[in-house]
């Protein structure tokens, strides 16, 4: 029997290493890698086209739910379960919008996890009770995560933008990272700045950090 591909994404050594000793016990489980960050995460799914990523929220230079959303794009017959610290109804809804099929806190059992593994590996969803209850109030109050297309709209690469200036990083650094001109990264600066009416960076990162595009910790 084909082996079900899983890849973890997560920046903590330490939580990869339990995640991939609990799973590799399953059989008929394979890790096919770790990663460390949202961008490496969507370039090996894109290359290594696993079956499962579980992928953390709060990674750097591409948050899990952007990240989630640029792999689906690319390879939509791959399931991804979120993975987080803290279920706020923003993250929740915010990995239902991104296409996640599963989300769990990092509090749950080792059992959760393997619960959710295998609910996703036969095609269906898994939530956590918390995120469940989030999910189905939206849908109740008909108020599902769906961003709404106003001049405020912003793009996945503003959001990808947003995410390593509130990070510190500096324009010509945000350059490089998404193999940009400087002159290209600053323009989508400043496009954000209009569209959100933001003044400064301070006030940019304090916005990233209210919708949930960067955490903090």
């Amino acid at each position: 029997m084909k082996p079900f591909r899983i890849l973890i994404a997560d920046d903590h050594e330490i939580v990869r290493r339990g995640i991939r000793a609990l799973l590799e016990q399953h059989p008929g489980w394979e890790i096919i890698g770790e990663v460390e960050d949202g961008r490496e995460a969507v370039r090996q799914s894109n290359q290594l086209k696993p079956d499962l990523v579980l992928l953390d929220v709060g990674m750097p230079n591409l948050n899990g739910l952007e990240a989630t959303r640029q792999i689906l794009a690319v390879s939509p017959q791959t399931r991804v379960l979120v993975l987080t610290m803290h279920d706020s109804e923003q993250v929740v809804r915010g990995a239902v919008a991104a296409g996640a099929r599963g989300f769990l806190l990092k509090s749950e059992t080792g059992r959760e996890l393997v619960n959710a593994v295998e609910a996703l590996q036969n095609h269906r969803t898994f939530f956590s009770s918390e995120a469940a209850g989030f999910i189905l109030d939206g849908y109740l109050n008909s108020r599902l995560p769906v961003e709404p297309a106003t001049k405020n709209h912003l793009t996945p690469r503003e959001r990808e933008v947003i995410q390593l200036l509130a990070e510190g990083k500096k324009t010509k650094e945000v350059a490089a990272a998404l193999n940009l001109s400087v002159k290209t990264a600053e323009t989508h600066r400043t496009n954000i700045m209009h569209k959100l009416d933001l003044h400064s960076t301070a006030d940019l990162t304090l916005y990233a950090v209210r919708n949930g595009i960067v955490q903090v910790f």
